[in-house]
């Protein structure tokens, strides 16, 4: 059997990465390990360190020091081959305005040297796969955000490589465009696909992610599921919100003394960890009953995933700094270059 007829496992593996950029540590021992058919959401504040990791994993970038293998083939020393078995979707989706939706996915498949007929079909074959056949031969300059992102994952998926990187794929898409990805991107690891995800959406994460690594300052801080990463937090929250900006000190207060640690408080709505979540959310309204505190609304919830972020990078996500340590990925065209 030839190298082209052998399986390939579709297993991420990194040991020890480090990436400096002048004085600046990016990658500081990273770890990370994604098993065949499953995916790995990669998560941390912008400049934490995420995008040098898949720019390093998808041999954009030499690590200083560390070793990293996706698919059986050696990052640093079989690069080539690396890039023959990924697909990459960057953080903007790499299409010619110009082109149709099928000359972009033809002329991909014509760089990976599949040949005209097969380019051709394959072209056709995912603009079915992605509810893009009816804008098949539009300019792409006419598409939607949520078109261009799925006709981006499209062209890194046209010569059908078992690993995925997708660098924040639904950034800045609205919520309808990013179900319909996360669809796709379930369908794709349930057909084997090894995905390698990176996002800053904890529902994202939470939904689509069979295991979740948290990174900050370029170093690993936390892996897990998601169960498991919300179990570090705690137990069950009661979240209250107050009708008048005076009252917010006093709920404080109230809901501190019924609490298992210190309430959070944001703009009116305070959120306070307890024990035993109905019987304390029911002592919690009596006592505001009888201090005469209005509530706007109430409920009881368990952690979410943006409470571990918060806990355990000290920011939430969606106000994390702005990246400072590397540039966006670059996008799928280069890597097709070395390929082809």
């Amino acid at each position: 059997m030839n190298k082209q007829q052998t399986p390939i496992n579709g297993r991420i593996e990194a040991h020890g990465l480090v990436k400096h950029y002048g004085e600046v540590t990016a990658l500081d021992g990273l770890d990370l390990t994604v098993p065949e058919g499953t995916i790995l959401g990669l998560l941390g504040p912008n400049g934490a360190g995420k995008t040098t990791a898949l720019s390093i994993l998808t041999t954009l970038l030499d690590a200083d020091a560390g070793r990293a293998m996706v698919a059986g083939a050696d990052v640093a020393t079989d690069p080539t081959e690396v890039r023959r078995r990924i697909g990459l979707s960057g953080q903007n989706a790499a299409v010619d305005e110009n082109l149709t939706g099928y000359e972009n996915l033809d002329m991909i498949g014509r760089l990976y040297h599949l040949g005209r007929k097969r380019a051709s079909v394959r072209a056709r074959e995912l603009l079915e796969r992605f509810s893009l056949s009816q804008a098949a031969d539009r300019q792409v300059k006419t598409y939607s955000g949520g078109m261009r992102r799925r006709l981006d994952l499209a062209g890194a998926l046209v010569a059908e490589p078992p690993v995925l990187f997708l660098d924040e794929p639904t950034t800045g898409l609205d919520p309808r465009s990013r179900n319909e990805l996360w669809e796709v991107i379930d369908e794709l690891v349930e057909r084997g696909r090894t995905v390698l995800l990176t996002t800053q959406y904890m529902d994202e994460a939470d939904l689509l992610a069979d295991d979740i690594v948290v990174i900050d300052q370029g170093r690993q801080i936390a892996q897990g599921t998601a169960d498991e990463l919300k179990a570090l937090v705690g137990g069950e929250r009661i979240e209250i919100s107050v009708v008048h900006e005076t009252e917010i000190e006093p709920a404080r207060r109230l809901l501190a003394s019924l609490s298992e640690g210190q309430p959070r408080v944001d703009n009116r709505t305070i959120t306070a960890p307890v024990v035993g979540g109905a019987f304390k959310l029911t002592q919690a309204l009596r006592a505001f009953d009888d201090e005469r505190l209005t509530v706007q609304d109430v409920g009881l919830r368990r952690p979410t995933l943006d409470d571990v972020f918060l806990a355990l990078t000290g920011r939430v996500a969606d106000t994390a700094a702005l990246e400072t340590t590397a540039e966006p990925i670059p996008q799928t065209t280069p890597v097709l270059k070395e390929v082809a």
